[in-house]
């Protein structure tokens, strides 16, 4: 018997303001309040960006593994402090450190992507996280990410 989601896909397009082709978390799993979040992306052969990366053996991005862990980390965020995007504001990477790509992500895999918050300071909140395939590590880094309202 599986778990229900903590947040299914309809809760999630409440939450963040990515939309088709660049919404790239489907589900969460798990959620502990300013501490972790757990979320899953499938992968599928028709993402747009396989039809060029590569065409005769097709691999996830690099920086599209980081922006899906960036959106379930925004999704920690936003749902540790109970609300969604709001329209005048963006949530924009100001860093990332230390991206380190284990293995290649293909079609037919389910990307787990885990947050963990380190530390939130003057505005700038550091997040530890780690995209996996059944349990090995595909990516891991540290981001920085604040809130900005834009004009």
């Amino acid at each position: 018997m599986t778990t229900p989601p903590v947040l299914d896909i309809h809760q999630i397009i409440r939450k963040l303001p990515h939309r088709y082709p660049f919404l790239l978390v489907d589900r969460v799993l798990e959620f502990e309040k300013d501490v972790r979040i757990k979320a899953l992306k499938n992968v599928t052969i028709d993402e747009p960006f396989f039809v060029g990366h590569f065409p005769s053996r097709p691999v996830m991005p690099g920086v599209i593994m980081l922006e899906a862990l960036a959106q379930a980390a925004a999704l920690l965020s936003f749902e540790s402090a109970g609300q969604g995007p709001v329209d005048d504001t963006v949530v924009y990477f100001v860093g990332i450190d230390g991206a380190r790509f284990k293995r290649p992500v293909e079609p037919g895999d389910q990307l787990v992507l885990e947050a963990w918050i380190e530390r939130a300071r003057a505005g700038i909140v550091k997040y530890r996280v780690r995209a996996s395939v059944a349990g090995e590590t595909a990516v891991e880094a540290e981001l920085m990410c604040t809130m900005r309202k834009v004009a």
